[in-house]
């Protein structure tokens, strides 16, 4: 099993001065510290306008600022928005290859598209054409990062000339891609891709179970085609963070937090809400009432040894992570920067995870990941094999690009001239 942490840059009101620069830089901070503990990966969203839910907006900074201060964690982007009316697939493309090489080839890519209205429409982005145009983009990217020159693309969402689209990434042929996914039906999706399936829905691990079956199968039948030039296969699941040894007091630091998380994602797809003028920790409050963290808690206790989550103690996170390791959950990410969850809390939790719970989901795993890629092996080379691929252009195809508006006669070439 490998483990992640997972960045919203959540910021409920009410604000003062300074606010969002302490919580991204304590963000970073807990990010070094994750990287000294030896947790896998770092994962930063990408969304717009979403106040108090995610003031995310340039994950990329965000994520150079990480790997310019860890050595070994891997920095992902989880997910990245590529419908061009959010970030042209060129930009993407060198954005994602020069943190790959100022990383030293630790990045991971994921793709996706927003879901709600009020970043759709500030972009101009048609609800029911999000997703093609996130995949035809996303595999025009990977393109852009492994041909020499990029031959050019009239698509249905964007159009662009042959260009030599530079830096290239560290890792070969690209940094490994995935998507975020919501359902089964983008489980299903992302296997379909070959690409990794970053399920952001909280299910419990019979339902995982069910997931992680159907998106490995998938993999296995003819139906995978992959997006890019490679087939990254894993599925990771998302889930609330906070330990401590007395369970009540880990309920009692991350409990709130995760339930707002949880709130403010339907919130910000079923509520309207007035730019700048959000209240959605008060509405969240209102909601939950005062007694919902001491009743959860009580519960919690009742259960004793059967009580199952990585809010809780070491004990209890170890309990729900053999379930998930049982079923081959690849990756468990913890949301622990939600609500108002402190830093230091988060840190603690994050010490105590390290010492005395992931030794034992460590123990083994190269060897698991040996295994799995070489019973993976033959599936993954017939998936590459039904790929239609881009053709690269011969050299005589390859377009003359004009210094300037003049004419320009080329003695003794044919060479196209743009």
């Amino acid at each position: 099993m490998r483990f992640g942490i997972f960045y919203e840059h959540q910021l409920p009101k009410p604000w003062k001065d300074g606010d969002e620069e302490q919580m991204l830089n304590d963000a970073i901070d807990q990010v070094v510290l994750a990287d000294q503990l030896g947790i896998d990966n770092v994962w930063a969203v990408e969304h717009h306008f979403l106040e108090e839910y995610s003031h995310s907006s340039a994950p990329e900074v965000f994520l150079a600022a990480c790997a310019a201060r860890t050595e070994r964690i891997r920095i992902g982007h989880g997910i990245k928005h590529t419908p061009a009316n959010y970030n042209h697939p060129a930009r993407v493309a060198e954005e994602v290859a020069t943190l790959d090489l100022i990383s030293r080839g630790r990045v991971e890519f994921g793709i996706g598209e927003g879901a709600t209205r009020m970043e759709l429409g500030g972009f101009d982005i048609p609800a029911r054409e999000k997703r093609a145009m996130s995949i035809e983009a996303g595999e025009q990217i990977a393109n852009m990062m492994t041909m020499t020159p990029y031959p050019g693309f009239d698509g249905e969402s964007f159009s662009f000339p042959c260009r030599n689209v530079i830096p290239k990434p560290s890792q070969k042929p690209h940094p490994p891609m995935w998507i975020a996914c919501t359902n089964r039906s983008t489980i299903e999706l992302a296997a379909r891709l070959g690409i990794g399936a970053l399920a952001f829905t909280f299910v419990d691990p019979t339902e995982a179970a069910h997931w992680v079956k159907t998106y490995y199968d998938i993999i296995k039948s003819d139906e995978c085609v992959p997006l890019g030039h490679t087939v990254n296969a894993n599925i990771a699941l998302v889930t609330g963070f906070s330990l401590n040894n007395d369970r009540a007091e880990a309920i009692r630091r991350g409990r709130e937090g995760f339930e707002f998380f949880q709130y403010a994602i339907s919130a910000m797809v079923t509520k309207d809400s007035v730019p700048g003028r959000t209240n959605l920790w008060q509405e969240f409050q209102d909601k939950r009432g005062p007694d919902a963290t001491e009743t959860f808690v009580a519960k919690a206790m009742d259960k004793g040894d059967d009580y199952a989550s990585a809010i809780g103690t070491p004990a209890d996170a170890s309990r729900y992570i053999r379930e998930l390791e049982a079923v081959g959950v690849d990756q468990l990410i913890f949301i622990q920067q939600a609500g108002r969850n402190p830093h230091a809390d988060i840190c603690e939790a994050l010490e105590l995870f390290a010492a005395e719970v992931m030794p034992e989901f460590k123990q083994g795993e190269d060897e698991r990941v040996a295994a799995k890629e070489a019973e993976l092996a033959p599936y993954i080379e017939a998936a590459l094999a039904r790929k239609q691929w881009m053709q690269p252009l011969a050299d005589d195809d390859i377009p003359l690009i004009r210094a300037s508006v003049k004419k320009a006669q080329v003695p003794g070439s044919s060479r196209q001239s743009i």
